[in-house]
């Protein structure tokens, strides 16, 4: 049989058309919400709101101002800070990710995100470097959050596993449980920066000499002053997760417990093992985003504000969303997401606009990735309906019946049709 040249009726075509058709009407909504805060707003005008929607969809590459107007041009300070920005909501997204193919949905990425913040700043500030070369303690940091993550991230799998409790109800509670516990732990810590009049805020890893490497990424974007190797060490977890998925036994056996836990059951999989395993594998990717971010050594944790949770875990699920939860395609979803947060901090320098209108086009776009599914859908059944437009009704006789076949049979009669 010939195979089909409509693109769309590829599955990989479809998601990645239902993404960028989220991305687009979000970016396009943006624009229009930036032009109408414009007019209505005798500060601004017209061509404040064409620096702003310029600056939405290029602001990656502005290089600054001349004479009132934008220059755009290759920015390595941007796309550097892009790239490092991208690393914990790449994690997260990965979390949400890994758990959704396995028929669960992990809410508590932001709570496995704290876990792993402090399980990795503890052990990098704490542990002597005079003693223990700082590369080790890198390792045994970035370790522990990972491990305080998976921990995390088990809790809401055991009780899903053992008592049936709803994942995402038991998430949400682990989520303010990590929120109030990661305050108590830092208030007595004795790892509260003294510079200056800073209250609240902890040492960067670098007081210690703990960072993460550069790994040649400061030689490519000089000018950034964050660029770290996290961005590689965060492609090659996506890689990893993706082979774990699709080319293993273990990925297999998580799949089908996700697909239908009482049916992998019947096939010899450890149901119970699997629910657990899958959200504490969801937890250590998150622990790791956050390791990743605060052992660079650039910045700084202000413990305090995690009375609320952070906004990683959050946007790591609109990053899976739209990436269709698919690990690779999580690197180019979280690194968009990262280009709309760069885009807004120059949306308030260059014009009189506040960076916070990029909050309300990424919720634009977080809401939109929730319909993505409905847009590939929908992409599917226009590519139906092309292909059996393509397919002519034909009518055998005994003229243009094929070379060896019979004459089709009367279903009223039970006898061979006759020539029409």
């Amino acid at each position: 049989m010939k195979k089909s040249g409509n693109l769309l009726s590829k599955d990989g075509t479809r998601s990645v058309l239902a993404t960028l058709i989220s991305i687009l009407i979000g970016l396009v909504a943006g624009a229009v919400i930036i032009l109408i805060v414009g007019l209505c707003d005798s500060k601004l005008g017209l061509t404040e709101a064409w620096k702003g929607i310029r600056l939405i969809f290029f602001g990656l590459l502005s290089k600054g101002q001349q004479a009132g107007r934008l220059i755009f041009g290759f920015n390595s300070t941007n796309i550097g800070d892009m790239l490092f920005r991208a690393v914990p909501i790449i994690m997260t997204g990965l979390s949400v990710s890994l758990a959704y193919k396995t028929g669960l949905f992990n809410i508590g990425a932001s709570g496995q995100y704290l876990a792993g913040t402090t399980a990795s700043l503890f052990i990098a500030l704490k542990m002597n470097t005079a003693v223990v070369s700082p590369w080790i303690v890198w390792i045994l940091a970035f370790l522990g959050g990972i491990l305080a993550g998976a921990f995390w991230g088990s809790i809401p799998g055991m009780l899903k596993a053992f008592l049936n409790i709803n994942e995402v109800l038991a998430c949400i509670m682990t989520n303010w449980l990590a929120a109030n516990i990661v305050t108590w732990l830092f208030e007595g810590s004795g790892l509260q920066c003294t510079e200056g009049t800073k209250t609240q805020v902890i040492w960067k890893t670098s007081h210690n000499g703990v960072a993460t490497a550069k790994m040649g990424l400061d030689k490519i974007f000089p000018d950034s002053q964050q660029i770290d190797g996290g961005i590689i060490i965060a492609i090659i977890i996506a890689i990893l997760v993706y082979i774990l998925l699709s080319k293993t036994t273990l990925g297999f056996e998580l799949k089908a417990c996700g697909s239908n836990r009482h049916s992998a059951k019947y096939a010899g999989i450890r149901d119970k093992r699997c629910i657990i395993l899958s959200m504490a594998l969801a937890g250590a990717l998150a622990g790791a985003g956050a390791s990743l971010y605060w052992l660079s050594g650039t910045t700084e944790f202000h413990w305090q504000t995690y009375l609320s949770l952070p906004g990683e875990g959050f946007t790591g699920i609109a990053v899976a969303l739209l990436g269709a939860c698919h690990p690779i395609a999580n690197i180019f979803t979280g690194m968009f997401m990262s280009t709309l947060n760069v885009a807004g901090s120059k949306l308030s320098f260059f014009t009189g606009y506040n960076e916070y209108i990029t909050d309300v086009i990424i919720a634009v776009i977080v809401y939109l990735s929730a319909f993505s599914l409905l847009i590939k859908t929908w992409l599917g059944k226009r590519a139906k309906k092309a292909e059996e437009k393509k397919i002519p009704d034909v009518v055998y006789t005994s003229k243009n019946m094929p070379e060896g076949a019979k004459p089709p049979v009367s279903e009223n009669t039970g006898k061979e049709g006759n020539e029409q």
